[in-house]
């Protein structure tokens, strides 16, 4: 699509040379001659650009800016002067005008201000779009679940959002406890500023504290040159503090001394900084356990867990598995180029049945795997039960090809060889009054095998019975 400019000047000349030196296909170019035919033509059709004279009839140039940018603020303007209105095109630059070109021009000139007025705009644009798909991709009512328990978790969230409140987001691994702390701050009043996220997991202590607090030159070996600690990035946003239960309590101390002052120290420095900054935290750990324990600060523990969310685990919320496999079945198909677009009954039986232990990310990954699998339009039980190490259901699909009665197969042998030596230690065990060294010797095996075999199945022996869910008692 062309870009639209209006030029408005009283000098036919200029009018002229404008046309001339802008005839491109990229550009439709229209002229008007007094200040307020440009307002008039402005109020009346879009423009990108607007090539504005100072001096003109009826209305000056200077008040036709300050009408276009108060009704037409993305409109940019480039202000036409003469050498002896310098000073006032700066003027017109204060007021919003994008640059100015002093009479005579040349033609290079003007074609390169046009071209970086439009590069300009068209970053801005880029900006704008980035943020509306940042803004939509985290807005919490397009994360993905219907069930109550997430239902309860969108609550949470809409009330705890426009605050300032502290956050801790507690889950399992792989619920997608980052997820919901960037929906809070991209529905919060800070959404123009920075998210900053820190995993507490994956840094070592000395590493941890220099990321958080920033650190001055020479403050330790490898100190090279000062660096900006996150706090300080994050001054006006929210700071995410991923996997807070791994952190030290030397940085918990540090970290509460922040909270409670909202000043630090660079490591190594003498002077306090101060910054505004939202904080919300992220936990799979039992944190009341720990400070029972004493691994972590009971005083900090409080300042942090001033409104918890709980996201419920997969296997929790097993009606929200169908929603986000298609989620995943349409990103990956079209990531990869793939016309793959449902799931057999059986397959998505298998999907509801799994427990889900690594969670949406477990879910995610394993559609991931199996588009790349799939040989037509459709994921199937053969494309899964390799993936998800499960027995094919009942109304399993047949398979297709080669490839797939082979994975069944494969998978089939390897169940029932699993079933019947599951069989054998239960048995052996039951025999002997669930004594292990009696079970072995009486098998033949030796003790750390036979062990190693209860230990495969998750079979332990407690008060004299198995405590395995699947044993006899």
């Amino acid at each position: 699509m062309r870009k639209r400019i209006l030029v408005a000047d009283d000098e036919e000349i200029v009018i002229r040379s404008c046309l001339r030196i802008l005839s491109d296909d990229k550009y439709e170019i229209e002229t008007v001659r007094n200040g307020l035919e440009a307002i008039e033509r402005i109020a009346e059709k879009d423009y990108d650009l607007l090539v504005l004279d100072i001096m003109m009839p009826k209305l000056t140039g200077m008040e036709v800016l300050q009408r276009v940018k108060e009704s037409h603020p993305d409109v940019d303007v480039i202000m036409i002067t003469g050498l002896n209105e310098i000073e006032t095109a700066v003027k017109a630059m204060k007021l919003g005008a994008f640059d100015y070109l002093p009479k005579p021009f040349d033609p290079e000139e003007l074609e390169l201000v046009v071209e970086r007025a439009f590069e300009r705009r068209q970053l801005l644009q880029e900006n704008v779009n980035l943020k509306k798909e940042v803004n939509a991709r985290y807005s919490f009512e397009n994360i993905i679940g219907s069930s109550p328990p997430m239902q309860n978790v969108y609550r949470l969230v809409a009330r705890c959002a426009p605050t300032n409140s502290t956050i801790m987001v507690r889950g399992e691994s792989g619920t997608g406890k980052e997820l919901i702390a960037r929906a809070i701050h991209f529905n919060s009043l800070r959404k123009d500023h920075p998210f900053v996220t820190v995993d507490c997991a994956s840094l070592s202590e000395n590493l941890l504290e220099s990321e958080l607090f920033g650190h001055v030159k020479g403050s330790f070996t490898g100190a090279v040159s000062n660096k900006k600690g996150l706090l300080e990035v994050a001054d006006g946003g929210t700071l995410f503090l991923d996997e807070i239960g791994n952190i030290s309590t030397s940085t918990q101390a540090k970290l509460l001394r922040f909270i409670e002052e909202r000043e630090f120290k660079a490591v190594g420095d003498t002077q306090s900084k101060s910054v505004n900054i939202r904080l919300i935290t992220a936990t799979n750990k039992d944190l009341e356990g720990m400070v029972g324990e004493g691994t972590f600060r009971d005083d900090l523990y409080y300042r942090i867990n001033i409104f918890p969310i709980e996201i419920p685990p997969l296997r929790e919320r097993r009606d929200d598995i169908p929603a986000l496999a298609f989620h995943f079945l349409s990103q990956f198909g079209k990531e990869m180029d793939r016309e793959v677009k449902e799931f057999s009954a059986g397959a998505m039986n298998l999907l509801m049945n799994h427990d889900w232990p690594g969670n949406v990310r477990e879910l995610e990954n394993t559609i991931h795997r199996a588009v790349i699998l799939s040989s037509d339009d459709i994921i199937r039980q053969a494309h899964l039960v390799n993936i998800l190490d499960m027995q094919p259901l009942a109304d399993m699909d047949v398979p297709r090809t080669s490839e797939e009665l082979k994975n069944i197969k494969k998978v089939a042998r390897q169940k029932s060889v699993e079933n019947v030596e599951k069989l054998f230690v239960l048995g052996a065990l039951k025999r002997n009054g669930w004594s292990v060294t009696a079970a072995a010797e009486e098998t033949g095996m030796q003790r750390p095998n036979f062990q190693a075999l209860m230990k495969k199945y998750d079979i332990r022996i407690r008060g004299g019975n198995p405590t395995n869910g699947d044993s006899e008692s």
